[in-house]
């Protein structure tokens, strides 16, 4: 059993006002920034906590990205819905592999602690490709070295209180992580334009670094879990949606990324991607949300993990 019985939230980052982390009643949310030697193999670390009556049943979403580590302590079952697939119960100690579609969680109190992986944090986590678990959650023994999710819970249930989380992850991800992949460099140089999105895209950059197109969606398919061109449209469409969020306000498409030809272009994505227009999902269950993308973008520089810059 963990020693974390009560959870403010927050952040052991400096400078970072603690009023970014304001929850409702019940509710805490934490990020924190993993120690520099990992800082381009995890995309951060989380912690969400929910206690008392509001916290049985409770909904949530979180946007697609990269693939994710999580545990759970003290938690009741959680179920979730990733597009038309659902994942019920969550294992207490999981992988959710990087995913394209939004994802909707019924959570019934507790505490949830992870940390986001990136491309190159597969490359030296997981010996297996990142496709075979795109928009699945898995128990993490499935993907994992032998012993890696036992100790990982052990570590975490040993934890006092929040402020130790980051030490711990810390430590625990030092003396796990392996060797660097052959594709390294390659495989940064992809993350950066999936972010980016340049003129020409991954096509026009894969001709420039003399490799075939076969080879840049074997890399992809590997290590970032998609083919570049959902890559890209998951970037182009949550640069265009993450600004509408944190307004929440009036859904004004003028404002949209410009690789968007049309609105309804960016509608097209928004169906593939939340399963609804914007302005229906600004209607469902987002505070949490809209409390999450502020946060992270305060301690990591981004509101969401799949535009993370390494």
């Amino acid at each position: 059993m963990t020693g974390m019985r009560t959870v403010v939230g927050g952040t052991e980052t400096p400078d970072i006002p603690p009023a970014l982390f304001a929850m409702p009643p019940g509710m805490a949310i934490r990020y924190e920034r993993p120690d520099p030697a990992l800082a381009d193999y995890t995309t951060g670390y989380h912690l969400y906590a929910a206690s008392g009556p509001a916290s049985i049943g409770m909904e949530n979403w979180f946007l697609p990205g990269t693939a994710n580590v999580r545990v759970t302590l003290n938690a009741g079952p959680i179920a979730v819905s990733i597009g038309r697939r659902i994942f019920n119960p969550m294992p207490q100690a999981s992988l959710c592999g990087p995913s394209s579609h939004a994802l909707h969680t019924l959570t019934n109190g507790g505490i949830m602690i992870g940390f986001g992986v990136s491309a190159l944090g597969w490359s030296r986590f997981f010996a297996e490709g990142a496709d075979r678990y795109a928009d699945r959650i898995v128990p993490l023994d499935d993907v994992a070295s032998p012993g890696f999710a036992e100790r990982l819970v052990a570590t975490l249930s040993a934890v006092e209180d929040e402020h130790g989380v980051k030490a711990a992850l810390d430590r625990f991800l030092l003396a796990e992580i392996g060797p660097p992949s052959p594709d390294e460099a390659l495989i940064r140089r992809i993350a950066l334009l999936v972010v980016d999105d340049a003129p020409g895209g991954l096509a026009q950059a894969a001709r420039e670094w003399d490799i075939s197109p076969e080879a840049l969606r074997r890399i992809c398919r590997r290590h970032f879990g998609f083919l570049p061109k959902t890559l890209l449209i998951r970037s182009r469409f949550l640069r265009s949606l993450i600004p509408l969020i944190e307004s929440r306000g009036e859904i004004d498409y003028s404002s949209i990324d410009p690789a968007y030809f049309s609105a309804s272009h960016f509608l097209r994505d928004s169906h593939a991607v939340l399963g609804t227009t914007p302005r229906r999902f600004l209607h469902e269950q987002i505070d949490f949300l809209v409390a999450s993308l502020r946060a992270r973008a305060a301690v990591l520089g981004t509101a969401t993990q799949a535009l993370h810059r390494l």
